[in-house]
């Protein structure tokens, strides 16, 4: 059994479907994507796993429990999430938004411990955002504001990360060192970790399988080079694109048209 599990989940919005019976698990150590066209489900697969909705039918679970069975605290001491968009209405500074991270480990009205201080710093550092500890949460970029939220999903030392497009205001520097410190910390911490991405490359980079959630489904389930396919990318997102193995990793790298594909394209839509 996988530790981060679903089982034929199925939800809707009103009288739209979104998830139809899907099903995958990660396990410990793994570094999972999922990639999908837009409005695919891949945010409410994401808050279906962190409760905060309820699934029509099916079950997750995590270590072999039910997740809908356990208390706030305890699911957040076992999962942690970086959303699409995180909202903090007040003037927290980023290292008290970070030390919020450390809040499901913390008895009701005890103060945090020199080891809970200790943990928050570390998470800054691995982020890079130790300079930013004094600044005011509201007065800093949204590439900053990530990374900053990041860091408090990682302070809550927990064993699965969720990420619901971690990187979509980051530079690409900060891409690579994001997605980098996450793929080592799964291994090092023997971490579940399951990562909605939108980037093809990115997904097909550091993870060691890729999910294609596809009308409610799951689509394809496998080793990077099994999923990224040239069919399978026209059938899901519609993309005429070349797939070409990297030439030292030989995962598959997505190559756009070039100018004259996009020229091509152009005219046949005026056409």
């Amino acid at each position: 059994m996988a530790f981060l599990e679903a089982q034929d989940l199925s939800f809707g919005y009103g009288s739209r479907p979104v998830l139809n019976a899907a099903s995958f698990g990660v396990e410990k150590g793994e570094f999972v994507a999922l990639i999908g066209p837009n409005g695919s489900g891949k945010s409410t697969l994401i808050r279906l796993l962190t409760r905060l909705l309820t699934p029509e039918s099916g079950e997750m679970l995590i270590g072999g429990k039910s997740i809908q069975k356990l208390g706030p605290r305890v699911l957040a001491s076992c999962i942690a999430v970086v959303p699409q968009e995180s909202v903090i209405d007040f003037d927290f500074t980023a290292f008290e938004v970070v030390l919020m991270g450390r809040a499901p480990h913390l008895r009701p009205l005890v103060q945090e411990s020199r080891h809970d201080l200790d943990v928050a710093h570390e998470a800054m550092r691995m982020t890079d955002t130790t300079h930013l500890a004094d600044r005011s949460i509201q007065k800093i970029s949204g590439g900053e504001r990530q990374r900053v939220i990041v860091a408090r999903a990682l302070a809550q030392e927990t064993e699965a990360l969720l990420l619901d497009e971690p990187t979509s205001h980051l530079d690409i520097n900060h891409q690579v060192e994001l997605l980098t410190l996450v793929h080592r910390l799964c291994r090092e911490k023997q971490m579940a970790v399951l990562a909605v991405l939108h980037d093809l490359n990115l997904a097909s980079t550091y993870a060691d399988r890729i999910l294609i959630l596809y009308q409610g489904r799951i689509a394809a389930d496998g080793p990077p080079e099994a999923v990224i396919t040239q069919e399978r990318i026209l059938e899901v997102f519609g993309a005429h694109v070349r797939i070409i193995p990297h030439p030292e990793t030989g995962r598959p790298i997505t190559l756009l048209p070039g100018a004259e594909g996009v020229d091509e394209g152009r005219r046949a839509m005026k056409g």
